[in-house]
């Protein structure tokens, strides 16, 4: 598990850096989404990094896979996830102007921010990716990159608030029917000055 960033409480919920007791859980958040919330399941060519998150997330010094956990243990439980990647948009399907705006390498890709429904308007989703930019920024990277579905119930309105529209590609149909994809930029924290 990574220590940075440092885990942080709200209410009854702890949110810190995923460990490999945790990825279970968290697969099971992301499944459920893709399922019960999206209405397209799970497809491969999206959501590989999902079936191996040990792999993708938990051995990779620049990757980052956050959990907030409710409960107290053994009954303790994962109801949210945010992701962060340092692949940056494909193209196709997404534009060759985003892709060549976002690089792999220097973009950092917010992936997979999912609260179980019970357990939403808790501020766990803003402080999530709060505590993702704080990563990203410390970490080095240029910029923070995602993308949404408008379609699902809340999302637009929710990255309208923490993150600035880059582009609006419900009139292009990048993913196909269903998916109203829309781009968007998170700007990272300044970092601390260094003591000398």
């Amino acid at each position: 598990m990574s220590d940075y960033p440092p885990p942080r409480r709200i209410g009854p919920y702890l949110i810190r850096p995923a460990t490999t007791e945790d990825a279970d859980g968290a697969r099971g958040v992301m499944l459920d989404t893709f399922y019960r919330e999206f209405g397209y399941g799970y497809v491969p060519a999206w959501h590989a990094d999902v079936m191996d998150l040990h792999g993708t997330y938990l051995t990779d010094q620049r990757h980052l896979l956050l959990v907030a956990l409710h409960g107290d243990q053994p009954d303790r439980q994962v109801v949210a996830t945010t992701c962060l990647h340092s692949r940056g948009p494909a193209h196709p399907p997404h534009p060759r102007w985003i892709a060549e705006r976002y690089p792999s390498g220097s973009t950092a890709q917010l992936l997979r921010v999912y609260v179980r429904p019970e357990h939403r308007r808790h501020g766990l989703a803003r402080a999530m990716v709060a505590m993702a930019a704080d990563f990203a920024a410390t970490i080095g990277y240029a910029s923070l990159y995602l993308h949404t579905n408008a379609d699902i119930p809340g999302a637009q309105p929710f990255w309208d608030s923490v993150a600035k529209e880059i582009f609006d590609a419900r009139t292009t149909g990048e993913h196909g029917p269903g998916v109203a994809t829309v781009h968007y930029e998170i700007p990272l924290p300044p970092l601390p000055p260094r003591s000398p």
